[in-house]
């Protein structure tokens, strides 16, 4: 199991990761894109990365804005595999210029 980070681990992921915040025992982000199309090919982007670290986030899509949750439900809270994934979230946001 892998274990929930304590408040100076989650304080340094967020200091690397600006665009995220913490809401109820979860990052969240929300991506505005320009298009609905755009924001459905970034979930699909993420969604492929999620598959590959068997760790999925939950997605809302609302027209052209995206929000990711991502929680450790084992666990009970916010790990290391929620900061990874909020990375690579953050490099598909990158890739896609979004």
């Amino acid at each position: 199991m892998v274990d929930i980070l304590d408040e100076q681990q989650l304080h340094g992921v967020m200091a690397e990761r600006p665009h995220w915040e913490v809401r109820d025992d979860a990052l969240q982000r929300s991506v505005q894109a320009p298009t609905f199309l755009l924001g459905v090919n970034l979930v699909v982007q993420v969604a492929r990365v999620a598959e590959e670290h068997d760790h999925h986030p939950d997605i809302d899509i609302r027209w052209t804005t995206v929000t990711f949750r991502l929680t450790t439900h084992s666990a009970g809270g916010i790990t290391a595999l929620d900061a990874q994934l909020a990375g690579a979230i953050d490099d598909a946001v990158r890739e896609l210029e979004l």
